[in-house]
């Protein structure tokens, strides 16, 4: 939980397929003078509405498979290199017809 620094359970009409998101926010050193605070760098996550008939379905496959891989990828954040770091990367949870799958967007 180090390495999360927002973590935010969004309210209002539902994300269409998104349940989960995931995003790392990076240093960007690049901007000479806009870099990020080092207090902001790090996962924010992201908990998307969903439909109410629907939420008790979505939190057992939340708990059963995406949070275990939204703990992988925190994990693997960790150990990356310099380069992947240095990069923003989205992260998004999809569900449909109660299949899970995830996609990344750098």
């Amino acid at each position: 939980m180090s390495r999360v620094t927002d973590l935010e359970f969004l309210t209002g009409h539902d994300s269409g397929t998104i349940v989960l998101g995931a995003e790392w926010v990076a240093p960007n050193p690049r901007n000479y003078g806009r870099g990020i605070h080092p207090d902001m760098v790090g996962f924010r996550i992201n908990v998307h509405p969903v439909d109410a008939s629907e939420r008790a379905a979505v939190r057992a496959v939340l708990r059963a498979h995406a949070l275990p891989q939204l703990h992988e990828r925190i994990t693997q954040a960790i150990a990356a290199d310099e380069s992947w770091q240095l990069t923003p990367h989205q992260h998004y949870w999809r569900l449909t017809d109660g299949h899970l799958t995830q996609h990344e967007e750098a």
